[in-house]
This record gives C-alpha cells, structure tokens and sequence, in this order.
C-alpha cells in the first residue's frame, strides 16, 4: 500500500455499490463501435486527397504545457464508467478527493458515446497539429491503437506515475499495440466470454463450440462489431491471439458465416445483447464480464463462463491526444487513480475487472460484507485459474482492417 490519504473513501464505511436495475437495451457502447470503415475510411479517404500526412513523429506531439499556471485537467469518459454519491450522482467522490489532494480542479464530461464517432470528432484537428480541447479521454483498446499507430498520443512521463509504474496489472502491462504502454493506461479492463440461461438451457456451456449445438440454434447472439467478435471466436478455434494470421481470421469466419446460413445464429448485436437474455429471446451469446455482474444480480439463473479454450482480457485505456495543454495534470490524475484505495473505489462502483490487483487487499478489508465479497468476485479481479485462459489479443493492423471489415460485414448484413 502505498499510504495515500484520501478524503471520505475510508474502507470503513461501504462503497456505492450499484443497485440491481433492470439492463437497458443500448445504454451506451463502449466496445460496440464498429459498424464499418467509419472514421478509418474517412481517414484514408483524407490522406490520399492532399491533406497532410496523418502520422506524428513522437517529438512533435507535446504542446506548450499549462499544468502548472492553470490548474485544471479536461477529462472526457463514456456516461456510467466512474463512481457517483449515492445521494447525489452528479457528485464523483474520487474526482472531487483528486481536487482537494491536489488543487486540480477536473472538467468531467461523459461524451464519448462511441469510439468511432470520438474519433472523428477529433482526427481533424489531430491531423491539422491542432490542440482538440481534450487533456486526457478513454477509448477501446483497438481504438486507442488507432492513435498509438498514428502517432496521435503522448508519451507519458512514468517518473511521474509511481502508482502506475507499480501498481498495474502484469497481464495489461504491454500490449502488442503500445509496448510498455508509454502512450496508454488502461481505466478499466473486462472480458469477453459467453453468458447463457443455464436452468432455461438445462446444461452447462463450457466451451466455444457448445455455442453451435443443435439445441441452441436460433438462440444465440454474436456481437456486431468486428474489434468486439473475432478474439473469442478465435479462440474457440484454438487460435493463440496474440498472434492470430489472415488464415486463422478467415477460418473464423467461414465457421460464422455457415451458421448464419443455418440460421443458428438468431442476430448481431451491439449492447441490447442484454435485454435478449433477460427477456429469454437468446439462451446463450458473446457478453462483457461487467455486465454479467449485473445480469445475475437481476436473475440468478444467468451464468458468464470463460470458455475452456480461452477467453479476451481487453481495456477501455487513458490516453493523453497530442498538444493537450495540461499534460502534466492529466498524468498527475491517472496516477491517482492508480492508488489501490482509489482503485478500489471505481471498481466497487463500476464492476469491471481492475487494473489495479492491489485494489483486491482494499476491498476485502472492508467492515462491511457486500464491499469484502467484492473482492472475491473473479470477474472484478480474475484468479490465477481463470488468467490462464485469459490473453490480450493482437489489434487489427490497418493494413488489413479494410478487407477484414468488408468480409465480416457482408456475414453479419451491413
């Protein structure tokens, strides 16, 4: 531990813990972004016209930093992914206990909605050498590759960071896409794996491939988007993806498409894969650790399995975009965040897996029963059983993005 102090989040008193609430079909989609080329094709379509070349060399990145005159820090995250005052949920108690340790003040906005939208927002300023107005904002992990590959995040300062340098998960620590992670930090992590019906199923899924047997045909949803499928689906191939090649893509979505003309897959879907099971229109789909949590919080009989042949540990990632004009500040709050006690805080609050392992120690020294069992839930903090099975796939390059999107695409009908 590292003795941070920090104001009203003592362990003794218990943390906000989200009342069981009936799923929202789409609330918001933080891994069901792509539906296309999107931002990506406008992208390509830009560069071959005369605008400038995308890519930024790392020593043209940083801006004129004002971290230490303005004390401020613009943050830009997705709507429901930070802890919230049971009495008031527009408080953020470890915002505000961040502006009083340090004099900070935080402009929070919840205005990423979806990755690819972001993205256009802000690649023509980014393109241009222009400042975006953004200090610091979460994007998928394969988005934030996006910005790490052309050369549109910063690198941080770690010497900084020591809660960072210390504190982080050893599974996220470098990805195929930022080695090292000099340019990202994850926010929040969580896997994708298969939830199902069990006592309406009456059996067990253990596996991929229990996905295509008979009695689930018409009954089982996939993801829509691209980034958010082909690593679990993979898997289930035996595929190692970390390293995954064409081939193994297109075995993958031979095996997709000929369910598709079976009709054993009954839809793609974005987020509202939750109301399909709560409903019981699907018996068993692809689904996000985080929500599982609160699926089986509104019905018991829900299970999230992480398949025998493996399942993807992926990230929603901190980045700082080129010429932001607080960077210091922006590093300073990451760093925050990384304290156990604080990290403890979101993820009792956010029910995703913590990048923060230490958070664990936190939780379970809780008075209070519900914020201890935390602590041993494996889908907040995965035991060493279930990270063996867990792996960080490689991103899709942009080299081959728009070949894959084109085959995928024409599978699931857009």
């Amino acid at each position: 531990m590292n003795g941070r102090a920090v104001d009203n989040m003592s362990i003794a008193r218990p943390f906000a813990v989200p009342e069981a609430l009936p799923m929202p079909e789409l609330a918001f989609s933080r891994r069901a972004a792509v539906r296309g080329l999107g931002a990506a094709g406008l992208l390509a379509a830009l560069t071959g016209c005369g605008v400038p070349a995308a890519y930024v060399p790392e020593g043209r990145r940083e801006g004129r930093d004002r971290s230490g005159r303005d004390r401020s820090v613009s943050f830009s995250n997705w709507p429901l992914y930070i802890d919230t005052d049971d009495e008031n949920e527009s408080r953020r108690p470890t915002l505000e206990a961040f502006s009083r340790e340090t004099g900070i003040e935080v402009r929070y906005s919840e205005e990423i909605n979806d990755n690819d939208e972001f993205f256009g927002k802000v690649s023509s300023a980014l393109m241009n050498r222009q400042e975006t107005g953004h200090d610091l904002v979460v994007v998928s992990d394969w988005m934030a590759a996006r910005f790490v590959h052309l050369g549109w995040a910063q690198k941080m300062d770690r010497s900084a960071q020591a809660n960072v340098a210390t504190y982080l998960d050893p599974q996220l620590r470098s990805p195929a896409f930022d080695e090292g992670r000099l340019h990202t930090v994850p926010w929040q992590s969580g896997i994708t794996g298969i939830a199902y019906n069990r006592k309406a199923l009456g059996r067990e899924i253990k596996s991929v491939k229990d996905l295509w047997q008979p009695d689930l045909a018409g009954k089982v949803t996939l993801f829509s988007g691209l980034d958010e499928s082909f690593s679990l689906l993979m898997q289930g191939d035996g595929v190692d993806v970390t390293r995954w090649t064409e081939s193994d893509f297109h075995r993958m979505c031979d095996r997709v498409e000929s369910m598709v003309k079976k009709n054993h897959i009954r839809r793609f879907t974005g987020n509202d894969y939750t109301s399909d099971l709560s409903k019981g229109d699907v018996l068993a789909c692809q689904a996000y650790s985080g929500d599982a949590i609160q699926l089986r919080a509104d019905n018991p009989d829900i299970e999230f399995v992480v398949p025998e042949e493996g399942a993807e540990l992926w990230a929603e990632s901190l980045l700082v975009p080129n010429l932001a004009p607080h960077k210091a500040n922006a590093e300073a709050l990451i760093d925050f965040y990384y304290a156990p006690e604080v990290a403890a805080e979101l993820a009792a609050s956010v029910n995703y897996v913590c990048p923060v392992p230490a958070a664990r120690e936190v939780l379970a020294a809780s008075e209070y029963k519900e914020t201890a069992e935390l602590a041993e839930n494996p889908l907040i903090f995965p035991d060493g059983e279930m990270r063996k099975r867990l792996a960080v796939s490689r991103d899709i390059s942009s080299a081959e993005r728009t070949a894959f999107a084109k085959r995928w695409n024409s599978i699931i009908g857009l």
